[in-house]
């Protein structure tokens, strides 16, 4: 693979949190008006809330779920029980508002965008559909790189692009969500040499493969494998990656070169995010994993990025829907600092 872009290509600078904040923070909380280490993670995600946004108080009021669709040339290898169309078919109803996506972030007041970063369709022209298109999908990395690595570095470049809009805009949170038939395979990969973890213990079911199916996806995804031993991740991205991964992976990097931090969710967004965290380690400092996917390899991808997830609900639907979920959670921790009153003037009768 060229190496010229490899040596060129850079993510954009991210400020690492400053751990030695953590001793005061953690005594601004203990002096809380509310016992001791009783609202216990609550507690531990106000600290790493207030580390992203420093010398700022932390916020999470204006949260957006950045939707990103794209297809994989994977699915001619029988990865999926369903065919890229149904791409087309879910892009089409986020911009009608009747997916679950929509309904969550309806249910807790998070905007929703849906963003073409690679489907293998020509889309109609739609008012709320922001077109980022790559290429029409990734080619099938069970046969070839899935796509080039200009066209990776592209993606990335064009999801962080979009991340820091958002902020511009008001976003105090990014959560991402994703859309893609045959991107579990694709994250599997991903995880497979990037985690790195063993490439069976990284493969699940997806959207419901039988036995049958599961046999083609496991030949595929090691087919995939034997094809291509790149290990650094920007060539890993490029040899087995999705367009949708890439853009989520850039908008990680995005938000956090802004110091805001980002909502992962289950198998392929936390996939997304390692692909981040490889490209630039101190963008681990802005993740937070909503919760722990029921789909195989999920573990395996948060260990790989000591990951504690949020919420343990056993989904594994994907489009954003479990770091919707946990948006309350950062708001609630973010008031947390901002608006409870210190113990002392409780007791001081200073309020």
């Amino acid at each position: 693979m060229p190496t010229e872009t490899l040596v060129t290509w850079q993510p954009q600078s991210i400020t690492p949190v400053d751990p030695s904040l953590k001793a005061t923070l953690r005594a601004r909380v203990d002096g809380k008006a509310k016992p001791l280490g009783s609202l216990g993670r609550i507690e531990d995600l106000a600290i790493e809330l207030a580390l992203m946004r420093h010398p700022q108080p932390p916020r999470a009021d204006n949260a957006v779920l950045m939707v990103f669709a794209g297809d994989h040339g994977l699915t001619a290898e029988g990865v999926s029980q369903y065919p890229s169309a149904v791409t087309v078919a879910m892009v089409m109803t986020y911009l009608a508002g009747k997916a679950t996506a929509n309904a969550f972030a309806a249910a807790n007041h998070v905007d929703v965008r849906v963003i073409d970063a690679g489907v293998a369709a020509e889309l109609p022209k739609h008012p709320d559909l922001i077109d980022a298109k790559v290429r029409m999908g990734t080619a099938n990395a069970a046969r070839q790189p899935a796509m080039s690595i200009a066209e990776s570095c592209q993606a990335l470049d064009r999801g962080a692009e979009l991340a820091r809009a958002e902020i511009a805009a008001g976003a105090d949170v990014i959560a991402l969500g994703e859309m893609g038939i045959g991107n579990t395979a694709s994250s599997s990969l991903l995880l497979h040499r990037l985690g790195p973890a063993p490439l069976d213990q990284s493969i699940g079911i997806g959207a419901g493969q039988d036995a049958d199916g599961m046999v083609k996806k496991k030949a595929a995804i090691e087919k995939a494998a034997m094809r291509s031993a790149a290990t650094a991740p920007l060539e890993v991205l490029a040899e087995f990656g999705g367009l949708e991964i890439a853009m989520m992976a850039g908008a990680v990097l995005g938000a956090a070169a802004q110091r805001r931090p980002v909502i992962v969710d289950g198998f392929i967004a936390t996939a997304a995010a390692l692909v981040a965290v490889r490209l630039a380690p101190e963008a681990r400092d802005y993740c937070v994993f909503a919760h722990r996917s029921a789909e195989r390899g999920h573990d395996l991808a948060l260990q790989a990025m000591d990951a504690a997830p949020l919420l343990d609900l056993r989904l594994r639907l994907g489009e954003g829907t479990g770091a919707i979920l946990a948006v309350p959670l950062l708001r609630a921790a973010s008031r947390l600092l901002t608006d409870v009153a210190d113990l002392s003037d409780v007791l001081a009768g200073k309020l």
